[in-house]
């Protein structure tokens, strides 16, 4: 049988996450963290600090953040396609040059067996090489991981 959730005070949150309760205090007011008023007493949930805890993974990490549910941290994610009437494709906003056909980046989707949330990556090389692209033709050569849409 599950316990129940455990309400903390803010020195027993500060406890938990390693920080200051000035630390807390100051992410309350920055609307960072989640909290519960009990009339005059301010309370946590242990899943609610949990949140606040990011990830930032090193670039040797980056793959393993696509084998894992973002919202329900299930270790498993089904790879699979989202389908449309055509290819779907990421296209950087904001970009140096002016020519669509070689800004599609290609995107894969996972879905969450668990929770049912759906993920789309995108590859990060090409979106990177577009970013540092000053040219048309410097463009069309960085473009060989993929078909465009037209081929398909």
């Amino acid at each position: 049988m599950n316990s129940p959730s455990r309400w903390l005070s803010i020195k027993d949150a500060a406890v938990y996450l390693d920080v200051g309760e000035q630390t807390l205090y100051r992410w309350m007011r920055e609307n960072k963290i989640t909290y519960r008023k009990i009339g005059d007493s301010i309370r946590f949930l242990q899943e609610d600090l949990d949140v606040v805890v990011q990830i930032h993974p090193s670039q040797k990490d980056a793959a393993k953040v696509q084998e894992i549910c973002p919202l329900c941290h299930h270790p498993e994610l089904v790879e699979g396609v989202v389908q449309g009437t055509g290819r779907v494709y990421f296209r950087p906003k904001k970009t140096k040059f002016w020519t669509f056909r070689v800004a599609d980046i290609p995107t894969q989707a996972r879905m969450c067996p668990h929770c049912g949330g759906i993920f789309w990556f995108g590859a990060a090389e090409k979106l990177e090489s577009l970013r540092h692209a000053t040219s048309p033709k410097e463009l069309e050569d960085k473009n060989q991981d993929g078909p465009r849409p037209s081929e398909e």
